[in-house]
């Protein structure tokens, strides 16, 4: 009987559980985008983890999103990832790199930049800044011969991942991000051959992921997508459709998964499922919502068919998350306060669960 920690094979990879560490942003980078060494000890005290996936890491300096987040579109940055993936491996675990051009999630201020998208249209809400938040500026449309050099920024990433040490990438395609801008039926309203139709709007998608394909290989490579939008004041009005269809050409890669949030109905969500061939991960509740992913959220996912189970938080506040629920210990509550200030605590001050006698 497979259950949460029944090992799984992924690729090249043998996962010991089906527990997935969510990608999560904290950060903590140094300055020019570099990883530290509090990440690689962050990073190494989860690695019981089936998987880790890391923080978005931007794959260009104009598609960085928020400050204090890390690269990988220089040597140096590439270098400094190489202490983190080190210590993942050293304790057991494995690791992929999240890939994540913020697009028009992006301020001037942070990146010295006009954030692009598909559209000149402004994210709804404030976006991070150096200096503070800041309402999300208007950003500059990508001419039609600029994008493939947007979508091939992806695999440049991920040939510096590999060369980093890390197992494989996700390409962020969810939560309103540039992929997801693309996919938006209200924040792409281009009219060229990147636009307009379903069609239209998956091939920025199709060709981010198979430029990576052809870069690392597609046992390598996976993607993150939120159903239905609901991020930055992205939509996807037409979610089963679009999806499908995007999963269907996805499909023809042999990617190493697809990975779903909990961002519209389970019914659409089991309808990407039987569209999908290969490895599905699926993050069971609303990234940001009221609710943990917990014991049950997992098992009921795991018994529709998922392979695989992506927890966030609970990975946060918990770094032997794997053994508490094994064994049904007590799972400590996340301090939000601490999530983007910076430092060690909140980072590396949660411990494991401490028995007594």
């Amino acid at each position: 009987m497979t259950t949460l920690f029944s090992d799984y094979g992924l690729g090249d990879l043998t996962l010991p559980n089906r527990m997935v560490m969510a990608p999560m942003t904290r950060v903590r980078a140094a300055a020019g985008g570099l990883a530290t060494p509090s990440m690689a000890m962050y990073y190494a005290q989860r690695a019981t983890a089936g998987l880790i996936v890391s923080e978005g890491v931007q794959p260009s300096l104009v598609g960085q999103s928020n400050p204090g987040t890390p690269g990988l579109h220089t040597d140096e940055q590439a270098a400094s990832w190489r202490a983190v993936t080190d210590a993942v491996h050293i304790n057991g675990g494995r690791i992929f790199a999240q890939i994540m051009h913020g697009g028009r999630v992006s301020h001037p201020d942070t990146t010295g930049h006009q954030p692009v998208g598909p559209s000149a249209i402004a994210a709804v809400g404030e976006v991070f800044t150096p200096t503070g938040p800041q309402p999300a500026p208007v950003p500059r449309a990508l001419d039609t011969a600029e994008v493939p050099e947007h979508a091939h920024a992806y695999a440049e990433a991920a040939r510096r991942a590999i060369d980093a040490g890390f197992d494989g990438v996700e390409l962020h395609g969810a939560n309103g991000y540039l992929i997801s801008q693309f996919l938006s039926s209200n924040a792409n309203l281009r009219t060229d051959r990147y636009g307009g139709t379903i069609a239209g709007r998956i091939r920025f998608a199709v060709e981010a992921v198979s430029a990576t394909v052809d870069a690392i290989g597609a046992v390598r490579t996976g993607i993150r997508l939120s159903p239905g939008g609901g991020f930055w004041g992205v939509e996807e009005t037409d979610a089963l459709a679009l999806n499908t269809a995007l999963l269907t050409e996805l499909s023809r890669l042999g990617l190493a998964y697809i990975h779903l949030e909990a961002t519209t109905d389970e019914e659409v969500l089991m309808g990407l499922r039987r569209a999908w061939p290969g490895t599905l991960i699926v993050n069971p509740v609303l990234p940001m919502g009221p609710k943990q992913t917990g014991r049950e959220e997992a098992d009921h996912w795991l018994g529709l068919g998922a392979d695989l189970i992506s927890f966030g938080r609970g990975f946060l506040a918990n770094p032997d998350l794997v053994e508490r629920l094994r064994v049904g210990l007590p799972i400590a509550p996340v301090d939000e306060s601490t999530y983007y200030q910076g430092g060690d605590a909140g980072y590396l001050t949660y411990p494991a669960y401490q028995y007594t006698v």
